[in-house]
C-alpha cells in the first residue's frame, strides 16, 4: 500500500469515526458504488423495465426466506439466478461485509456523492443513479431495501466488472 493511499484510508477512518458514521466493518460505509460516466447515461438493455408488483423485503416474511442478511443474500442469488446475473453467496457477502458491516440502514453522509447529494445506502451502498440504472424488476423499488439493494448492485458490477465476485475493493 503507498503512503498516499494508506494517508487516503486514514483521513476516510477519522472521518468516519468523527461523523458518527462507523459500523462493526469499520470503513465500510465509505465505500460507494458509482456508475462510470457512460454507465450512468444509459441503462444496460433489459436491467429494468415495467415492474411486476414487488414486496419490501425487511417487512414481508413471504418475499422469501428470513428477514436477515442470509436471507436477503439468498432471495438475492435467487432472483439474480433468474435473470442471469452472475454472482455467488460469498462474494455478495463479502462485499456486504466491507460496505455495509451487514447495516442495510447504512448511509455515507460525507463522501463526494453525499457532499453533491447523493449520498450512497444500503448493504452495498448503491447511490440513487446507480440504483436507478440497474434496478432489477421484480425487486422492490427502494434503494434502501436489501434486496433491491444487493441486486441492483450485482447487476452493476456484471457489467462493469463481469460479476460482483470479481469486486474486491471500492468499485
Amino acid at each position: 500500500m503507498t503512503a498516499i493511499t494508506a494517508t487516503r484510508r486514514l483521513a476516510r477512518l477519522r472521518s468516519l469515526a468523527l461523523t458518527g458514521i462507523a459500523t462493526t466493518g469499520a470503513a465500510a460505509a465509505a465505500l460507494t458504488l458509482m456508475p462510470a460516466s457512460a454507465h450512468a447515461a444509459e441503462a444496460p438493455q433489459g436491467a429494468h423495465g415495467v415492474a411486476a408488483p414487488s414486496r419490501d423485503s425487511r417487512t414481508d416474511s413471504a418475499a422469501g426466506g428470513a428477514n436477515n442478511l442470509d436471507g436477503w443474500i439468498k432471495k438475492s442469488l435467487a432472483i439474480m439466478k433468474e435473470k442471469g446475473i452472475p454472482g455467488s453467496y460469498e462474494g455478495l457477502h463479502r462485499n456486504i461485509m466491507r460496505e455495509s458491516g451487514g447495516n442495510p440502514n447504512a448511509q455515507n453522509n460525507w463522501d463526494v456523492n453525499a457532499q453533491q447529494g447523493t449520498p450512497s445506502k444500503g448493504l452495498l451502498q448503491v447511490i440513487e443513479p446507480t440504483f436507478n440504472a440497474y434496478h432489477v424488476a421484480g425487486t422492490a423499488n427502494s434503494l434502501t431495501d436489501p434486496v433491491a439493494n444487493i441486486t441492483a448492485a450485482a447487476n452493476y458490477a456484471a457489467h462493469r466488472y463481469g460479476s460482483i465476485d470479481n469486486v474486491n475493493s471500492a468499485y
